[in-house]
């Protein structure tokens, strides 16, 4: 929705420019909610076909899908354990929707932070566009990776929030007074960046406004504030430039103007979507390399954080660690395994008991019985008859 365009994805099209950007479709976060599966494919695929038309680059970053990149998952499970429960109880959005419906929440609901702090630790950044509502869990997220620095040595990078002054945070065209957001049952709550110029001129149109006729932005009119928030923010104007054009027109022209002009912003939008979306061995070409560039930069993080806690490492460990070095902080590792352990069975003698001993020899005995009665006696082990058998005497 174009809520999002404003609070994050605008922001990403021109952060790229000078950052290394990694772009997450967040699909492990959307089943913490019930999902039909078909609907969510389809809106992944959308959504990364979306990302591209609104111009962030995918050879210049990395596109990805949160669910192509185990270490997601991996890294949340050990920030759980330096997670207080306080901690999540306290969160903002949880508090709500437990509020609203307690019976239905889930682990993962509860869990949500913890996910969104691995989500951006794992890429050592400095720099997260997020909408103002999302700063609480940001704040999170510093507090999470500074615990984990204190008790394990400094792994993690300390980042920063990105939140642009000027329409951060739409509201929704029917409720003024709540954000806007793609999740709301209503649809006529927000335009989508896919909605057809007929629906976004009937959702502006009815959009909720405030007593009188006055174009102006204030905070006891909170409709029309909206309003001229969205319009600032597609056109580029200023608001004050914008309460001058419009003094004296009333509120009917100012939603025509509005509902044309995100007409015209959205369609380059939706012709480039239209033609990205229809090359599906494109968004599949584009979704596999960001997903190698996503786990090779996040297996390089799990491995400093597996071994920070002291998790003995396999082989992907070594391979993981030769793409860093190691700060003068960390840990050295009090166990080394060879790189090519030797097969089991040279040093079994090292490690049997008289009970593993037995237990051989008895499967063993059994072997040798059962190749006998193929051989010996195939009426009584093979089949029912001696007629139905087919093997040579």
């Amino acid at each position: 929705m174009i809520g999002n365009y404003v609070g994050a994805m605008k922001h990403w099209v021109e952060l790229q420019a000078t950052h290394e950007s990694f772009f997450l479709l967040a699909d492990l976060h959307a089943i913490t909610v019930p999902q039909d599966p078909a609907d969510l494919q389809r809106r992944c695929l959308e959504f990364a076909a979306l990302v591209i038309a609104c111009g962030v680059d995918a050879e210049r970053s990395t596109i990805f899908l949160q669910s192509h990149v185990p270490a997601h998952t991996q890294l949340l499970w050990v920030l759980n354990s330096v997670t207080p429960m306080g901690e999540l109880q306290r969160m903002t959005q949880f508090k709500d929707k437990a509020g609203r419906s307690p019976a239905g929440i889930h682990v993962g609901l509860f869990d949500y932070p913890v996910l969104m702090a691995a989500d951006i630790l794992l890429y050592g950044a400095d720099l997260v566009p997020v909408g103002d509502d999302q700063e609480q869990h940001m704040e999170f997220t510093r507090r999470v990776a500074r615990k984990f620095n204190g008790l394990y040595g400094e792994v993690f990078r300390i980042p920063e929030s990105y939140t642009h002054l000027t329409g951060a945070r739409l509201m929704g065209l029917q409720t003024p007074t709540a954000k806007m957001s793609k999740s709301d049952r209503n649809a006529d709550n927000y335009v989508a960046l896919l909605d057809p110029p007929d629906v976004v001129r009937r959702k502006i149109k009815t959009a909720v406004t405030d007593s009188g006729s006055e174009v102006r932005h204030d905070a006891s009119k909170p409709g029309i504030s909206n309003l001229i928030t969205l319009y600032a923010v597609v056109s580029g104007e200023g608001v004050e430039s914008i309460q001058n054009r419009y003094a004296g027109k009333g509120y009917a022209e100012f939603k025509r103007s509005l509902a044309e002009l995100i007409i015209d912003f959205l369609h380059p939008i939706q012709a480039r979507y239209r033609a990205i979306a229809a090359d599906p061995a494109l968004l599949a070409e584009v979704l596999q390399r960001g997903a190698g560039n996503a786990r090779e930069r996040s297996e390089r993080t799990l491995s400093r954080v597996y071994h920070a806690v002291g998790f003995i490492p396999g082989e992907r460990d070594h391979r993981r660690r030769t793409g860093g070095g190691r700060s003068s902080s960390e840990r050295q590792s009090d166990i080394a395994l060879p790189s090519k352990a030797k097969a089991l069975h040279d040093r079994r003698s090292i490690m049997e008991t008289k009970e593993t001993k037995d237990v051989t020899a008895a499967a063993a005995a059994e072997t040798d019985d059962e190749s006998d009665c193929m051989t010996d006696c195939c009426v009584c082990c093979c089949c029912d008859t001696e007629e139905e058998c087919s093997m040579a005497e």
